[in-house]
C-alpha cells in the first residue's frame, strides 16, 4: 500500500522549468489569423497609390487617359448617332415632299452643321448648278451631267462617312491595348513580390500581399478600361453601317433626280420638281 501511494504522488517539476502564469479572467487570446488579416489589408487601392514607383505611375496614368478618352468619344458618338437617327427620316421626307428644288435646298441649308443628309444633298445640288452654269465649256465636254453629279455625291458620302468614324480608332486602340497595359502592371507587381521574398527570405502573406495586390488591381483596371471601349466600338460600327446604307440610298435618289430630272420612286415622295435653271441653288 505504501508503494502504491508513492507511485501516485506527482513528480516535482524540473529545476529549470518556467512557471506558467494563468491568464486573467476575461482576457481574450489573440486570433491566429490576425497577422494575415493585417497583411491582406495592404492589398487595397489606397496602399497601391501610396506605394507606386515610376513605372506604376506610368501604367496608371496611361490607363486613366485611355479611360477618359474612351468615355468622351462614347458620349459624343452616342449623342451624334441618336441625333442623326432621330432627324434622318424627317430630313429626307421633307426634302422629297417639297414642291420645288429651290425650297428643298433652302431647307437643307437650315439644317445643323452635324446633320449629314443635308450636306450630301447640298453637295449634289451645288454640283448640278455648277455643271449647268458651265454648259458649252471644256468641263461639260469632259464630264457629262450624270458623271459630274456622281463624282460630287461620292465625295459627299465619303466625307460624311469619315465623320461618323471619328473616335472609333481611339476606342479600337483602347480595347486592344488596355489589357496589355494592365498586364504590364501585373508583371511589375509580381516582380516586386519576388524581390521582397528574396530580400527577406520569407514567402509569407505579409511579404507578398502588397505587390500581389498591386498586380491584381492593375489587371482589373486594364479590363475595366478595355471592356467598355470594345462594347462601344461594336455598337457604333453597327450604327454606322446602317447610316452608311441610308447614305447610299439617298445618294442614288439624288443622282437620279438631279441627273435626269425625276426621282426613281412612286407615290407622293416623287413630287419634287427638278430645276430648269440654276436660280436658288448654291454656287460652287
Amino acid at each position: 500500500m505504501q508503494q502504491d501511494a508513492a507511485q501516485t504522488q506527482p513528480s516535482p517539476p524540473p529545476a529549470d522549468a518556467t512557471p506558467v502564469t494563468a491568464a486573467p479572467a476575461g482576457t481574450a487570446m489573440p486570433a491566429a489569423g490576425h497577422g494575415d488579416a493585417a497583411a491582406l489589408s495592404a492589398m487595397g487601392f489606397d496602399h497601391l497609390i501610396h506605394n507606386f514607383d515610376a513605372l506604376g505611375w506610368v501604367v496608371f496614368l496611361v490607363l486613366a487617359i485611355m479611360s477618359v478618352g474612351s468615355w468622351l468619344f462614347i458620349v459624343i458618338n452616342a449623342w451624334r448617332a441618336l441625333a442623326i437617327r432621330t432627324r434622318a427620316d424627317k430630313v429626307r421626307h421633307v426634302f422629297w415632299d417639297t414642291t420645288s428644288a429651290q425650297d428643298a435646298v433652302r431647307y437643307m441649308e437650315d439644317q445643323p452643321k452635324w446633320e449629314p443628309f443635308s450636306k450630301i444633298a447640298l453637295e449634289c445640288a451645288s454640283a448640278a448648278a455648277h455643271h449647268q452654269r458651265h454648259e458649252g465649256s471644256r468641263l461639260v465636254e469632259a464630264l457629262n451631267r450624270s458623271e459630274f453629279i456622281d463624282r460630287a455625291l461620292r465625295q459627299g458620302v465619303a466625307r460624311e462617312s469619315a465623320r461618323l468614324e471619328s473616335g472609333l480608332t481611339w476606342l479600337a486602340t483602347t480595347g486592344s491595348t488596355a489589357p496589355f497595359v494592365g498586364l504590364l502592371g501585373t508583371v511589375w507587381g509580381i516582380y516586386h513580390a519576388l524581390i521582397n521574398i528574396g530580400a527577406s527570405g520569407n514567402a509569407g502573406i505579409e511579404t507578398v500581399a502588397g505587390p500581389v495586390g498591386e498586380a491584381l488591381i492593375m489587371t482589373a483596371l486594364g479590363l475595366g478600361v478595355a471592356i467598355p471601349a470594345v462594347l462601344a466600338y461594336n455598337i457604333f460600327i453597327r450604327a454606322n453601317r446602317v447610316t452608311n446604307a441610308q447614305f447610299d440610298e439617298f445618294a442614288h435618289d439624288l443622282h437620279d433626280f438631279f441627273a435626269t430630272g425625276s426621282r426613281v420612286d412612286t407615290g407622293a415622295a416623287a413630287t419634287l420638281v427638278a430645276p430648269k435653271t440654276s436660280a436658288g441653288l448654291p454656287r460652287k
